[in-house]
């Protein structure tokens, strides 16, 4: 019998983590899905400055973070928390970075989608991986295996690739993989409760936000409360469609191993490319689809390269190098 109950027990164990990874698959993956449709939101607000989109995005997702934080009764912890920076420094100063590099990143994505560059902006957000194992190099010491050493210069293949034919550096892609990829960085140094932080992420810059919007509805070029209650909904609603993929995000991270998060991250930037392509016909030409096929196929290597086999074989043949 006590054979049975252990086995039991150990099967119990099983089928709870089994439920657990499936809840952490659901709930990642519908923030990715969400992520992936909201340049469908912003393209309601095409007629809306990004400036103004950003300000109103930053105010309401921290109107909307605070009743969060009072429905699921944390408040407390969210007023310890922030007390506690007064004796942690470090915490603080890096919250506030992390609150101005994902700021920047909003703002580059919104205009990006609402000046006919989504494309671009999904190309940002699929090199993102690799720019955080960049950092992880350079920032963390982070050793690679040999797989994902090929799988990043098959990446900045892609990247240059598109550089060359355009004749230009393609910033706008650059620019949103650096800025989400620091702040993930930065987070790493944060140790907060997912509310709290994204609650007091919000608040480093919703002063800033507050005044921007009053100085705009004083100067007279405000879209709230000025072009319709249309506009204005959509723009309070900006708050809970920042704040709601990023609350699910977090819980789903938390119950799934980061290789199973790795795959489903690349959901957003897929279903943009195609939004970009067939829905807002922007105009996608060989040289980027020759330009995106390197770059899936370094992310694929990546995404591979972080099972077990690959990393056993990886570690293997950089042994034999060095």
């Amino acid at each position: 019998m006590e054979n049975i109950s252990k086995h039991e027990r150990i099967e119990a164990k099983r089928m709870k983590t089994k439920s657990e990874t499936q809840l952490g698959v659901i709930y990642a993956g519908f923030s990715y899905l969400l992520w992936g449709l909201l340049p469908i939101y912003w393209k309601l607000l095409s007629g809306v400055n990004a400036d103004e989109i950003l300000a109103n995005r930053v105010f309401w997702s921290f109107i909307f973070m605070i009743i969060v934080l009072f429905l699921t009764k944390k408040q407390g912890l969210f007023l310890y928390t922030f007390k506690g920076f007064a004796k942690n420094k470090k915490q603080m100063y890096a919250l506030i970075f992390a609150s101005l590099t994902v700021t920047a990143n909003w703002f580059i994505y919104i205009w990006a989608v609402n000046n006919g560059h989504m494309i671009e902006a999904s190309l940002g957000y699929y090199i993102n991986p690799l720019v955080s194992i960049l950092l992880g190099m350079l920032v963390l010491k982070e050793k690679l295996n040999i797989y994902q050493y090929i799988a990043f210069f098959m990446a900045a293949i892609g990247v240059l690739i598109i550089s060359v034919s355009h004749g230009k550096f393609p910033w706008i892609a650059i620019a949103l993989a650096l800025t989400f990829g620091i702040y993930g960085l930065v987070k790493k140094m944060i140790n907060v409760d997912s509310a709290v932080g994204l609650a007091l992420e919000t608040l480093v810059v919703t002063p800033a936000a507050a005044i921007y919007m009053f100085y705009l509805f004083f100067k007279g070029s405000n879209s709230f409360l000025s072009t319709g209650l249309e506009t204005d909904l959509l723009l309070i609603g900006a708050g809970a469609a920042t704040a709601v993929p990023l609350l699910y995000f977090a819980k789903g991270a938390q119950k799934i191993p980061l290789s199973l998060l790795g795959f489903l991250q690349y959901i957003a930037p897929t279903i943009m490319l195609v939004l970009g392509v067939f829905v807002y016909k922007e105009h996608f030409s060989k040289i980027q689809l020759l330009s995106f096929t390197f770059i899936w196929l370094g992310l694929s290597l990546y995404s591979l390269s972080k099972t077990k086999l690959f990393t056993v074989k990886g570690k293997k043949v950089m042994q034999r190098i060095n």
